[in-house]
């Protein structure tokens, strides 16, 4: 017997508990008890958010719901009016990473990212070895930092507040490395087309490996707390569960889709920079419910940490950015010394440069999943069109099917594991 089946068979003045009338309610005569219309009949519509915490942002949702069981849900974005897909058509590809990196706050590199490879990809150039490898050592950091967020936020939105505090310490390491390499702790504008901005500080690697070393006991204490806490258990498991068929319809990727046993993960099955290099593991789920989504992003820090240590043992010496393309500006030093230098670094800064005519797509797993950048050039500074696939939009569309016949006090949980970024959704 299902949940809403055993809830229909309560007794009528059990409802009216649950409805949260007066307890003097419960003295009533029974055939007074029965005046009252039940509360399976009746159907309300409640709005969760737009300003609601476990939205992560303004997601707004439109709850039907027969008492606390969700009949219908719908989810209403468009409150951010960030409008940065027809802002990047007015900034040159210089400019560019500036603006997406903004897009998802949590993992602004894998924006940086796609939205350089797909600029490369048009000018046909390829970056030097050590830019590719900086690229991905600082792609797996931010995997890593951004799957700590997830941890902390999770927890703080299911009750466990310990989670908060244990995610956010192990997080704001990262973010300190992050920022120690790229100047920020966020929004990096660090990964740009022809490499990358600066090279890697001294230090880097002592620093990266004490981050390394400190991790997986921390690793170990979130699963001390919450794998096999019962009441994690029962939060979680069985909890908003998907199939692989309904996420392929449509367009799931990512931890939700890999939580359904279909195993799809870009670095693996269409490799870019150097994954098909570097060793590492694929984590699918059995349920497709909220525990595994949970269970995944856990162990994906994991297998980030697995992959930067390969990173740190094959990185190469050279240049991290190219030097005689003319897409990137001149070192500093050159700029008193050559008037061509600082000519070049003069137009590339008020014009940019020219990217020849076409259309292209390029897609890179981020944290959330697919992280595509679709790029239409008609041979100018700047891009005639852009679009980016992000996969916080696709995955919300998920929520209808994760939330049908599910508890209201289950959507908290339902939304977290999805771990949207609003500012990836409302483009």
């Amino acid at each position: 017997m299902t949940q809403n089946e055993t809830a229909l068979e309560n007794t009528a003045a059990e409802r009216v508990f649950r409805r949260g009338e007066d307890a003097a309610i419960l003295r009533m005569s029974e055939s007074e008890i029965h005046a009252y219309e039940p509360l399976d009949d009746r159907r309300m519509v409640v709005n969760m958010g737009p300003q609601h915490p476990s939205t992560h942002g303004v997601l707004r949702l439109s709850l039907e719901m027969e008492g606390e069981t969700v009949i219908r849900s719908k989810p209403i974005i468009g409150y951010l009016h960030t409008g940065m897909e027809k802002t990047g058509e007015q900034l040159s590809y210089l400019q560019g990473a500036t603006n997406v990196t903004r897009m998802d706050y949590s993992s602004p590199l894998f924006s940086e990212l796609a939205f350089s490879l797909a600029t490369e990809k048009l000018l046909e150039i390829e970056v030097p070895e050590r830019a590719i490898w900086i690229r991905m050592l600082m792609c797996e950091l931010n995997r890593i930092s951004s799957h700590l967020l997830f941890q902390a936020t999770n927890g703080m939105d299911i009750g466990a507040v310990g989670a908060m505090i244990y995610g956010w310490r192990e997080r704001e390491e990262v973010l300190r490395l992050l920022e120690k390499i790229t100047g920020l702790r966020m929004n990096h504008n660090y990964i740009r087309p022809g490499g990358v901005a600066a090279d890697l500080p001294d230090g880097w690697r002592d620093d990266t490996l004490r981050i390394l070393s400190n991790l997986p006991e921390r690793l170990d204490d979130f699963d001390g707390l919450f794998t096999g806490q019962p009441i994690w258990h029962e939060r979680l498991q069985g909890v908003g569960v998907i199939n692989s068929e309904e996420c392929l319809a449509l367009g799931v990727t990512g931890p939700l889709l890999r939580s359904t046993g279909y195993a799809w993960d870009l670095r693996k099955d269409m490799p870019y920079l150097h994954y098909d290099q570097v060793e590492f593991d694929i984590l699918v789920g059995t349920y497709g419910d909220c525990f595994d989504r949970f269970a995944i992003r856990l162990n994906e820090i994991r297998e980030s940490i697995r992959i930067v240590h390969q990173i740190l043992e094959n990185i190469p010496d050279g240049d991290y950015r190219l030097q005689d393309k003319k897409i990137t500006p001149p070192p500093r030093t050159r700029i008193d010394e050559s008037m061509e230098a600082l000519i070049h670094h003069f137009k590339i800064f008020t014009e940019g440069f020219k990217v020849p005519a076409g259309e292209v797509y390029v897609a890179v797993e981020s944290p959330r999943g697919e992280l595509g950048c679709y790029i239409v050039s008609d041979g100018g500074p700047k891009p005639y069109r852009m679009h980016i696939r992000g996969p916080s939009f696709t995955n919300l569309q998920v929520l209808p099917h994760m939330l049908q016949n599910a508890l209201v006090a289950d959507a908290v949980a339902v939304i977290s594991t999805v771990d949207p970024i609003m500012g990836e959704v409302d483009r």
